[in-house]
């Protein structure tokens, strides 16, 4: 079984910054991409950022020169700093990354259980 647990989340003011992590434990034979997403209530989930086991990282125009994705690949976890907060950055923030299963031989996409960030005054 593989598990992302992710951390960091919470409430800051407008221009403040967070760090998330997320760390992924337990059956893994290899992780290919590992990023971020979030949903904003009422809205859909959008990609944030994702980087790649040789480091290329992509991001979403709306994060671009603010946000940070990291990874540690020693560790199987990924980062996300985000700087600049502005209040449409509040969301529901989910680690995802894809995985293949030692027990299943098989690539899948994973999802963390999701960080609460909130920006506001």
């Amino acid at each position: 079984q593989v598990q992302l647990v992710e951390s960091g989340g919470g409430l800051v003011r407008p221009g403040g910054s967070l760090r998330l992590s997320c760390a992924a434990s337990g059956s893994i034979s290899s992780i290919m991409t590992m990023g971020w997403y979030r949903q904003a209530l009422g809205k859909q989930r959008e990609l944030v950022a994702f980087i790649t086991t040789g480091g290329s990282s992509t991001y979403a125009d709306s994060v671009k020169d603010r946000f940070t994705v990291s990874r540690d690949n020693a560790k199987n976890t990924v980062y996300l700093q985000m700087n600049s907060l502005k209040p449409e950055d509040t969301a529901v923030y989910y680690c995802n990354a894809y995985i293949l299963s030692r027990t299943v031989g098989v690539w899948s996409d994973y999802w963390g259980q999701g960080t609460q960030v909130t920006v506001s005054a």
